[in-house]
């Protein structure tokens, strides 16, 4: 599940938190949100956005598909 959660500060500072986003996709998802805050004064990248998505390909090459004839 994707979320976004928001740290307002007594002195105006706002703090994003976004989980379940894999990768960086996440910075396409708050680039709108952030544009409209402000200044963005630091980021913090967190192991989702390094973990890699679940793409999984299957290509099998002839030499891989060979099989014994016994």
């Amino acid at each position: 599940m994707e979320t976004l959660e928001f740290v307002i500060y007594p002195d105006g500072r706002v703090k994003e938190l976004v989980t379940g986003i894999v990768g960086r996709s996440c910075a396409e998802v708050t680039a709108a949100v952030e544009a409209q805050l402000g200044q963005v004064l630091s980021q913090e990248k967190t192991s989702e956005f390094y973990a890699q998505g679940n793409q999984l390909t299957t290509e099998q090459t002839d030499s891989q598909a060979n099989y014994s004839s016994w």
